[in-house]
């Protein structure tokens, strides 16, 4: 067996694998069994020294069960240090508590997520007012990657107009919309967002007119039910953007949204790998590769962007 192995939950494995091979160390599956009460039964590959689990938490609820599951076979396997994978980090969005007796999820799943590992990697983690990913996950390293990077890497290949306006939906999309933009050296714009629901926001654009006859390029971290996205794609067809395209960093709504999407005048939507999704068309390989490379090698590695 050697030093370090990548194991992944089912709905990870093509990915885990794929990485694997990039970083020439071996991979294998978290095998899951589900009796008929909903009981799990988890059995995990044989334990490395150093042991990353690849696991997107995109419907989270019976994979924190079977990661709990696993960490425990890995180390009484013999897996001295264990690092989570998580490109997709839930329950993230629930920082505080809105009224009485509301649990703060982000705060239990953190604190779960410290007791079972050693390292947490994520990227674009719903952390707007929380300072760090280390506040939610005390104790242990734990690193939020920027998607930015790549995505402006798989654009930057592409014939994209030089007048395009990359777009942020809201207020909270600013920091990495200007990152984008920056990269990419085009111009930005920040929506106004009212939420009125889970799936109902009013979207206003301060300076319409300057949208007009432009493509607008509409950049989010996550999309769930695609309420926000298909409003801010009215708000530009209403203020005459030339064409709508939209980038995701975490594509968590149903496949057969993209009909609406495109009702509301979305040209095209692509999302990186961080959730396996129907959209997907930017792959963060490079980024975990570079974040694992020392514990493969045992060499410091390079500095991550939180």
């Amino acid at each position: 067996m050697s030093a370090t192995v990548i194991q992944s939950l089912p709905s990870s494995s093509i990915d885990a694998a794929r990485l694997a091979a990039r970083l020439g160390i071996l991979s294998a599956d978290i095998a899951i069994h589900r009796f008929p009460d909903g009981e799990l039964r988890v059995v995990a590959g044989p334990a490395a020294p150093t042991t990353i689990i690849y696991a997107s938490l995109d419907q989270p609820n019976e994979k924190l069960i079977a990661l709990l599951l696993a960490t425990e076979s890995l180390r009484r396997g013999g897996a001295r240090r264990l690092v989570l994978l998580a490109p997709y980090l839930c329950y993230m969005r629930q920082d505080t508590a809105f009224q009485d007796g509301e649990a703060i999820s982000q705060k239990a799943v953190g604190t779960l997520i410290a007791r079972l590992v050693d390292r947490v990697i994520t990227v674009d983690a719903h952390l707007h007012r929380t300072p760090d990913l280390q506040t939610v996950c005390p104790g242990i390293e734990a690193d939020n990657l920027s998607a930015m990077a790549a995505i402006a890497n798989a654009l930057g290949k592409t014939d994209l107009d030089p007048a395009t306006v990359v777009i942020g939906p809201d207020a909270e999309s600013e920091p990495w919309v200007r990152d984008l933009a920056s990269r990419l050296g085009l111009t930005h714009a920040v929506a106004r967002k009212t939420r009125r629901g889970d799936r109902s926001v009013d979207i206003r654009f301060d300076d319409a007119p300057a949208l007009a006859r432009r493509p607008a390029l509409i950049v989010d971290d996550i999309v769930s039910s695609g309420g926000t996205l298909i409003s801010c794609a009215r708000a530009l067809a209403n203020a005459g953007a030339a064409t709508i395209d939209a980038i995701v960093t975490h594509a968590l709504f149903p496949a057969d949204m993209s009909r609406e999407m495109s009702l509301a005048g979305v040209r095209s939507i692509r999302s990186t790998t961080s959730v396996p999704h129907p959209t997907n068309a930017i792959v963060l390989d490079d980024l975990f590769v570079s974040a694992l490379r020392r514990e493969i090698s045992g060499a410091p590695s390079p500095e991550v962007h939180q």
